[in-house]
């Protein structure tokens, strides 16, 4: 299973956000922000402060995508 954080990008971009400032907010670091960008799984702990940041549910920014079999 393969996920897609493009939900959370579109969010940002509507929000006038800038990942900077999610990073900031959320108190993550560069190297999970450079996971998100490259649709990397990343810990529910981190899913969580994103959300509160964004007053938002997990469903808003992920999108799981299944296996082709």
């Amino acid at each position: 299973m393969a996920v897609s954080y493009n939900k959370l990008w579109k969010i940002l971009i509507d929000k006038g956000m800038k990942k900077i400032d999610l990073m900031k907010s959320a108190k993550i670091g560069t190297s999970t922000l450079s996971k998100l960008g490259k649709n990397q799984f990343v810990s529910m702990e981190v899913l969580v402060k994103i959300c509160k940041v964004l007053d938002c549910n997990i469903g808003d920014i992920v999108d799981f995508i299944p296996d082709e079999d």
